[in-house]
């Protein structure tokens, strides 16, 4: 329980504790960034890990100063792009056995079965849209391992979603973060980047109930 609240406490003061490793880390920053970005991405185990609000204040501290935006983007963009792929193998690989399993202490097949059924709805372009979307994120390059996508159509869309992600929260952050009023009330700010993405979610799971009942 003492862990979890810790983790909240990361996630709404992201702002306070991504300072304080620019301030003790200094450029080993980028590393650190790197690989959070990476596991979300690359490793289906990792779903809980903060990604929309974790670019957007990244996005605020290098409007400080603290860090090279441009920089920041390119490194970011490249660890989103090297864990889709990490995780698409990983699911062309061992994804089959993982999916007959009913139970996983690893996986949670509802994500995997959710997931599953966005890929047929959108097919390929699932890869883009999936990048707004907590946890659909993490599962979608695995599941089309599972499916077997063609690899140069997955790297095409993969890349293309990775700039959109990647670009489009870390300069809403460097361009709107340090607005006083945004600055101000951040930790709002932060519970409506996490709202507005898991909302899709939200509806979806309400309208299955509805269609059940």
């Amino acid at each position: 329980m003492e862990l979890l609240a810790q983790f909240i406490d990361i996630v709404l003061h992201l702002d306070q504790h991504l300072k304080w490793l620019v301030d003790n880390y200094g450029v080993w920053i980028y590393v650190i960034l790197f690989a959070i970005i990476f596991c979300e991405t690359g490793l289906v185990i990792a779903p809980f890990l903060p990604g929309d609000s974790l670019l957007f204040v990244a996005g605020t501290l290098a409007a400080t100063g603290s860090m090279d935006v441009h920089s920041l983007f390119a490194l970011l963009a490249l660890a989103s792009f090297t864990g889709d792929n990490t995780n698409y193998w990983i699911g062309r690989f061992v994804g089959p056995r993982v999916f007959t399993r009913e139970q996983s202490r690893l996986l949670n097949p509802a994500h995997l079965e959710r997931t599953r059924q966005f890929y047929d709805k959108f097919g390929p372009q699932m890869i883009i849209f999936a990048r707004f979307l907590p946890i659909i994120r993490t599962f979608a390059p695995f599941v089309a391992g599972i499916g077997r996508m063609v690899y140069s159509k997955f790297l095409f869309y993969s890349f293309a979603g990775c700039i959109f992600w990647i670009g489009f929260f870390v300069y809403c952050g460097f361009y709107f973060g340090n607005i006083p009023f945004v600055k101000k009330n951040l930790t709002l700010f932060i519970l409506g980047i996490i709202f507005i993405s898991i909302l899709p979610g939200i509806i979806g799971y309400a309208r299955q109930k509805l269609r059940k009942a």
